[in-house]
């Protein structure tokens, strides 16, 4: 159940010349009273001898008795809708529904013989208008600020008490949603989204690759976005504005939108805190080797889950961020196939990127860091490197979910599923290839190294050896020991420490997911380096692995 309450308003008889109206598309139909302040105000709807100049007189009665004192805008209108699979509720309970609204909101509170004058109308079967007038029995304003949020969490208790459909709610973060007006002008100029949401995409992708302010905007600008910055008669800069070549006015002019107009999290100080200089962390390295940016990306993803699990929340908030930057970073890397589920997923993990904790950005630069260098980089020409990003990415976009399912962000936690979704899906497909690689020169080991290799397993997985060797993906696993031990690692310790970085219990494939957390803890490139004695054929089998989905 959802309420929304309009700006208040000065004209009491337009709003009911809506409600009785015939609508903007016949959709009205029925118009009649639920309920009144005191069940007998007139029903235009349903008795004929009974007008709308005299339903908003009853309404404005006080309006006209406090005089001067009363506010300009008396009009108080709330909106009460059920959802689509809700059952039709009747009028009794939308009479009941109303008085609970008015009593959360302030409006009317019950048992109070001074409280506004209002009316609940009902001109389809899904929801109720409420019209009150401001102004008390005593000629004094009501007591109605926070009403939403009130009205918010009154509708949550009724739709448990009425057993119909439990809305998930936010708190307040999500960014600001486009207006009806925006809306129609950008599809009047042929595109599917509006210029907030084309200039917001654009300003979290470019604060994912900016290394400081002035590359932010220099960025901005290099993309043909218009930028105006803002400053303190100090000289630093207070706040930003930008705006789409072409987005105009009525007067011709651009129409700007601030950064903090994007998204909460797009203001100018909140940015600048994100994009601050800190002390670069010593290079990491493997077997002597510096990790190359692609690595410490996956690195830094991978600790993400651990972090949200022993973390305290102002640090997990932070690689939460972290990681919705790297989702907006990636379809500037990604090969252009994969980019529109990858843009999917960034667009959706957005509102899983906020909450009411504030991020203790320090905590996750090196990660941060780390993502601007991919943008840098040319991209890898090694299909395994993304690969293995995008199932680090999954886990870590999975445990976000159960991070703001825990602390009850419920928006959040459906955005990050949704995300999941994409992720997923660009997952499947940016695997096959590789796979199939890998998996191809698994089924050309000797039967004897097949051997050795599933000895390894159930030495070191003695639970899940026996899933593991039935699957399809066991070849490439195969093929990955090999490669791993031939780089010099022990097989049974990599297996091992493989297993115990995430659980497996979720994962359809064992194997798939033993491939790519062994590739990448033992740096393993998609081909074996030259010089690797070549495996010996083994009799004709298989010769691609079966493509399966992942339930995490």
């Amino acid at each position: 159940m959802i309420t929304n309450i309009g700006k208040a308003g000065a004209d009491t008889h337009g709003v009911l010349r809506y409600l009785y109206g015939r609508g903007r598309a016949n959709e009205h139909t029925d118009p009649h009273l639920v309920t009144s302040w005191d069940g007998f105000a007139p029903d235009p709807g349903r008795d004929e001898a009974a007008t709308l100049a005299q339903l908003a007189t009853v309404l404005d009665l006080r309006v006209k008795q406090a005089g001067d004192r009363a506010p300009d805008k008396h009009v108080w209108h709330c909106s009460v809708r059920a959802a689509p699979e809700d059952r039709i509720l009747t009028d009794d309970e939308w009479a009941t529904i109303a008085r609970r609204i008015l009593n959360a909101t302030g409006i009317a509170p019950a048992g109070d013989p001074d409280a506004c004058r209002w009316v609940a109308v009902r001109h389809a079967d899904d929801h109720i208008h409420i019209v009150a007038t401001k102004v008390r029995g005593d000629l004094t304003p009501p007591r109605n600020w926070n009403d939403y949020p009130r009205a918010d969490k009154e509708c949550a208790a009724i739709e448990k008490e009425y057993e119909l459909r439990q809305v998930v709610r936010g708190d307040h973060t999500a960014a600001k949603r486009p207006t009806r007006a925006e809306k129609e002008k950008a599809l009047r100029a042929g595109h599917t989204a509006t210029p907030r949401e084309r200039l917001r995409t654009t300003v979290r992708t470019t604060v994912a690759a900016a290394t400081g302010t002035e590359e932010f905007f220099a960025i901005l600008r290099s993309a043909g976005v218009l930028v105006d910055i803002q400053y303190f008669p100090s000289g630093d800069i207070r706040g930003y504005k930008v705006a789409l070549p072409g987005d105009t006015n009525a007067k011709g002019e651009p129409v700007w939108f601030s950064g903090s107009a994007l998204g909460p999290d797009l203001s100018y100080p909140k940015i600048s805190e994100r994009l601050a200089p800190t002390e670069p962390a010593p290079m990491r390295r493997h077997s002597g080797r510096p990790l190359t940016a692609w690595q410490q990306v996956t690195d830094g993803v991978d600790r993400i889950p651990d972090v949200l699990e022993q973390a305290d929340d102002v640090v997990g908030q932070a690689y939460i961020t972290v990681l919705a930057e790297t989702l907006d970073a990636l379809p500037l890397i990604a090969p252009a196939s994969h980019r529109p589920q990858l843009a999917q997923a960034a667009a959706a993990f957005e509102r899983a990127s906020r909450s009411r904790i504030r991020a203790h950005h320090q905590q996750a630069q090196a990660t941060r860091r780390a993502i601007k260098a991919i943008v840098r980089e040319p991209p890898p020409k090694d299909g395994a490197l993304l690969a293995i990003l995008l199932d680090a990415l999954l886990l870590a976009v999975v445990a976000a979910q159960h991070w703001h399912h825990t602390h009850h962000h419920d928006q959040q936690a459906e955005a990050a599923r949704q995300a999941a979704e994409h992720l997923r899906a660009a997952y499947e497909a940016a695997a096959i290839q590789p796979l199939t690689v890998i998996h191809q020169r698994g089924l050309r080991l000797t039967v004897t190294v097949q051997q050795q290799q599933a000895a390894l397993v159930r030495r070191a997985l003695p639970d899940l050896a026996e899933q593991i060797l039935t699957e399809p993906g066991w070849p490439a696993l195969a093929a990955t020991l090999a490669d791993a031990e031939t780089a010099g690692r022990d097989p049974v310790a990599a297996l091992t420490e493989a297993a115990t970085q995430r659980e497996l219990g979720t994962a359809t494939s064992v194997s798939e997911v033993l491939v790519w957390r062994l590739r990448h803890l033992s740096n393993l490139p998609l081909q074996p380096a030259p010089g690797q004695p070549a495996p010996t054929p083994p009799p004709a089998q298989s010769a691609r692995p079966t493509q399966q989905r992942r339930t995490r």
